[in-house]
């Protein structure tokens, strides 16, 4: 054999080692990025919205664990996230009545344990199936502990929920968490131990399994796995960092309420882990961090904020232009309609009115509405408007699949 062929020998322990610690270098730069980001957005609303993202983070990762891991569908993921936020707000509440030596920053465990709880509970009846009917079950379990917490008050607190205060718990190294800026690192190092944590899982052998019953439960089940096993033990530990990230929410806000159980809460992460992406590690991530900003910027805007991420991608494959004629056509037609409905209420709650009169003023028109002129008027215009509208409908419609089909094939839309 020539000498060419022969191998050099095994690598160097300087290679090997710097291969060995290659992994570790983009969670070394996210925790340089997360220990320096608040000392250069110094400002209140920059240290509080970082602080949502973080939390957003976790939740989104765990979202992930049953969408893009497991190609689960959950409409009520918010329902763990929610119960171990309630159960990390009156385990705080217990410290301080009893005077424990119990740190704040250990109280997000309370709140994994509380959602890996649940997550037992539930995932033994939801788990059982997969696809629409896993997430039928999922979207009834939310529905059911949803109404649950405007019935049970006492523990729920009713409309206006559970309050604490993080800061009379036990201080370790004079740390109060009083400022924003301890509360920020805080939420920081549990979401950088919670995402390292999720990430080595997807890549252990029940990670690697969950990507299987994703693809092909059928498989896994002809080569001696119960699928429904795996999908069970990937909702327990996907609702034990929700509960975490409730948590972590709990202990931000100092007040948990409804909401946190919602469905809406339940959109927003599910809307977080689409606008990422589900088929990589870092899409939740981004999609987190893109939907927590708008979420906080836009909302003072528009309460529809959520509206404007369909268009996203139209808007990057330049095929927006196709919506606008038929989005004229049905913005003319929803204005028509609005405009004769309000001029009907409009004149009806003046004529209800005793001592007022006949006469009004609508957009600077002088009417009479003893006259059957400005009635008739009004009712035309709203149905007309209506009509327009029903008749535009299929060319919308038609506009935006037209529209997303150019941008599919351009690679913009999944």
């Amino acid at each position: 054999m020539s000498a060419a062929l022969v191998p050099d020998g095994p690598p160097s322990g300087s290679l090997s080692l710097r291969r060995s610690l290659l992994p570790l270098v983009p969670w070394v730069a996210a925790a340089l990025v997360l220990l320096v980001a608040p000392h250069v957005l110094t400002s209140g609303i920059a240290r509080t919205m970082m602080s949502l993202m973080g939390i957003m983070v976790v939740f989104a990762l765990s979202y992930n664990m049953l969408l893009g891991q497991t190609g689960m569908l959950s409409f009520g993921h918010a329902v763990y996230y929610g119960l171990g936020a309630f159960f990390t707000v009156h385990a705080m509440n217990a410290v301080i009545r009893n005077g424990l030596p119990v740190p704040v920053a250990l109280m997000p465990l309370v709140g994994g344990a509380a959602g890996l709880l649940f997550g037992i509970v539930f995932g033994s009846v939801s788990t059982r199936r997969g696809g629409t009917a896993f997430a039928m079950i999922s979207l009834g379990l939310a529905e059911l502990v949803s109404s649950s917490a405007n019935i049970l008050r006492s523990f729920f607190g009713g409309e206006e929920g559970i309050t604490t205060n993080r800061t009379k718990l036990l201080r370790v190294f004079d740390l109060s968490f009083g400022p924003q800026l301890q509360v920020y690192y805080l939420i920081a190092a549990w979401c950088l131990i919670s995402a390292a944590a999720i990430y080595a899982i997807s890549r252990t052998p029940l990670g690697r399994m969950c990507n299987a019953v994703r693809e092909n439960p059928e498989r896994v089940q002809f080569v001696g796995y119960d699928p429904q096993l795996v999908r069970y033990a990937a909702f327990c530990l996907s609702a034990f960092f929700a509960g975490l990230a409730g948590a972590l929410a709990a202990i931000n806000f100092e007040i948990v309420n409804s909401s946190y159980v919602g469905l809406g809460q339940s959109g927003i992460v599910l809307l977080a882990a689409f606008i990422g992406g589900t088929g990589f590690f870092v899409g939740p991530i981004i999609g987190a961090i893109v939907v927590t900003y708008l979420q906080t910027m836009l909302s003072d805007v528009t309460p529809v904020w959520q509206l404007y991420f369909g268009h996203g991608p139209l808007l990057r494959a330049r095929t927006i232009g196709r919506l606008l004629p038929a989005y004229g056509m049905a913005a003319v037609a929803a204005a028509a309609a609005a405009a004769g409905a309000i001029a009907l209420i409009e004149m009806a709650v003046v004529a209800l009115r005793p001592n007022e009169g006949s006469l009004t003023t609508l957009a600077g028109i002088t009417l009479d509405l003893a006259t059957a002129g400005p009635w008739l008027g009004g009712g035309a215009l709203a149905l007309a408007g209506a009509a327009a509208l029903r008749w535009t409908a299929p060319r919308v419609r038609h506009a935006w699949e037209r529209a997303s089909g150019e941008a599919r094939r351009t690679g913009r839309v999944a």
